[in-house]
């Protein structure tokens, strides 16, 4: 049962610490500073969750890596992130779209994950819960003035839709085992969590005067150890000083 939930909190971590590593990416290039600071912040937030996953997950280590081990020494097949956060910011309305689902799909899983049997993982929760809060307030405000903008802004988040929408149902993509932790009230089912993803964005494209995705096609193979062509250049940019320096530390 440790290997499972190892395994799980790779996912959580690995999701945040990738999503952190995108976002940081605006640092000193937001599009005024407000804004600027606002996504770094988020980024930040990001790396404090992912570092308290990779904490947990570091006591149940079968080889005793550290939190830099996990973090940063692992090759590309043993990371389990979803493939929506390895992909590229591109402008700014594919990044606030990228944030918007990110911070959607973390809000309703740390609302469950809040509840669960798993004392540790329902605190890291319940900590996290209350900055995704506001990434999603944040992302949504922009969903809306994007949507509500210019016919160039307009364009530029449907455009944003139609590139990466199918990557969407890989962020409740599950690891092996996953389904033992959701028997002994542990982590929630994905496919309930989905379903209520479904209903809110539904409801929020509505508000946002956007048309709803209707093509079905879904990528798969997320959390598998396969990656887009995106992510070895991500951790070219994350291993380079462990590779450099070995030894350093978080």
């Amino acid at each position: 049962m440790n290997k499972v939930l190892f395994n799980y909190l790779l996912k959580l971590g690995d999701d945040s610490f990738i999503m952190g590593q995108r976002l940081s990416a605006w640092c000193g290039k937001g599009p005024y500073l407000e804004e600027d600071i606002a996504l770094t912040n988020i980024a930040l937030d990001h790396w404090g969750q992912s570092h308290h996953f990779y904490q947990y997950a570091s006591r149940l280590s079968e080889n005793a890596s550290s939190v830099d081990d996990l973090a940063f020494l692992r090759y590309e097949h043993e990371y389990l992130n979803a493939h929506w956060v390895e992909l590229p910011n591109q402008d700014y309305a594919q990044t606030i779209l990228k944030t918007y689902i990110f911070s959607l799909y973390q809000k309703l899983l740390y609302q469950a994950l809040s509840d669960s049997e798993d004392e540790e993982l329902a605190a890291i929760a319940h900590k996290a819960l209350k900055e995704v809060k506001y990434h999603y307030l944040h992302a949504s405000s922009w969903m809306k003035i994007f949507a509500q903008g210019t016919d160039e802004s307009r364009d530029r988040i449907n455009l944003a839709i139609e590139n990466i929408w199918e990557y969407t149902q890989g962020l409740f993509a599950t690891v092996e085992g996953e389904s033992k932790l959701e028997s002994l009230k542990i982590t929630p089912p994905m496919e309930v969590v989905y379903r209520d993803f479904l209903a809110a964005t539904q409801k929020d494209f509505s508000n946002f005067e956007l048309d709803y995705p209707q093509d079905s096609f879904m990528q798969p193979k997320s959390r598998t150890g396969e990656h887009t062509e995106y992510f070895g250049y991500i951790l070219c940019e994350l291993q380079y000083m462990q590779r450099a320096y070995p030894g350093c530390t978080w």
